[in-house]
């Protein structure tokens, strides 16, 4: 059993569309291990995103991130991380395959509505930023 970590985004949480993101999450297989809905500050989106730090797009980011409340979850299943990335779709979703959160439910390549860890090392540090040990099952 593998773990990953994924975001509902604000885009998302905004139009009411959770619920709809979670459905297929729980069809698709997962189980849902932690959730929880949060308010990041400003502060925290920058801690998280910190490896895009030098990135053009990070303050753009981090205010996107920080503007309304997200759904954080820690996800389990077989080939977690992998699948999870397949059901998100590609970032940009005008490049995502047909059936795809991101092309289903995306505003742009910057509102995409969904985030996942794209490797183990990852899900690792993006886990434990938002959980601690007691509140996953």
């Amino acid at each position: 059993m593998e773990r990953t970590f994924a975001i509902i985004k604000p885009d998302a949480v905004e139009r009411k569309l959770a619920g709809q993101i979670l459905a297929r999450i729980e069809e698709n297989g997962f189980t849902i291990a932690g959730m929880k809905k949060i308010q990041l500050t400003r502060k925290q989106a920058e801690g998280f995103y910190c490896v895009h730090s030098e990135r053009p797009f990070f303050n753009d980011l981090c205010a996107f991130m920080s503007r309304s409340p997200v759904i954080v979850l820690c996800l389990e299943k077989e080939n977690a991380i992998a699948d999870w990335r397949t059901l998100m779709g590609a970032t940009n979703p005008a490049n995502a395959e047909p059936g795809t959160i991101r092309k289903d439910f995306a505003v742009n390549i910057e509102e995409n509505s969904s985030h996942g860890s794209d490797a183990p090392e990852t899900a690792a540090f993006e886990i434990p930023y938002f959980f601690s040990a007691l509140e996953l099952v």
